[in-house]
């Protein structure tokens, strides 16, 4: 099932329950995929596409919400954290560290990197590979982790 359909339904189960928030969240999402959909011209998009319009999502949520807890606004890092739950139920399971550490370590040798200055080398060879499953400032820290030892 496409990550649309399964929006669609599950915001029929939103409107249903009255849940205004999971509501408002699908209703959001749907339109950022739409919007994608346009802008680049397509039909529908593919689910590598889909993923990656969903990781925005997210990654925007989470930075405000950093930005609200620093700033003391309990209301509103409460609103987002629950957005954050309704979204992340959509992402691919993520990684568990032990797992990005052998992907990483895979991923180095793969690309024969020896030094930080191969950084980019290896995230560019590493992120199409965790897409969705892991974040990148972690994966990002983990690589210098690697690159420095």
């Amino acid at each position: 099932m496409t990550l649309l359909n399964e929006l669609n339904q599950d915001m029929k189960q939103a409107m249903k329950n009255k849940d205004k928030e999971t509501l408002s969240v699908i209703r959001m999402v749907k339109a950022s995929l739409q919007n994608e959909a346009i802008n680049t011209g397509k039909e529908s998009l593919s689910q590598e596409e889909e993923l990656t319009i969903l990781s925005r999502e997210l990654k925007q949520r989470k930075d405000s919400l950093q930005e609200f807890k620093n700033a003391g606004r309990d209301d509103l890092v409460n609103k987002l954290d629950a957005e954050i739950q309704i979204l992340t139920k959509y992402m691919p399971e993520q990684l568990s560290s032990e797992e990005l550490e052998q992907v990483v370590q895979a991923t180095i040798s793969e690309v024969g990197a020896t030094s930080p200055k191969d950084m980019g080398k290896v995230m560019s060879a590493i992120m199409p590979k965790v897409k969705g499953k892991a974040d990148g400032s972690l994966i990002n820290k983990i690589v210098q982790k690697h690159l420095k030892g």
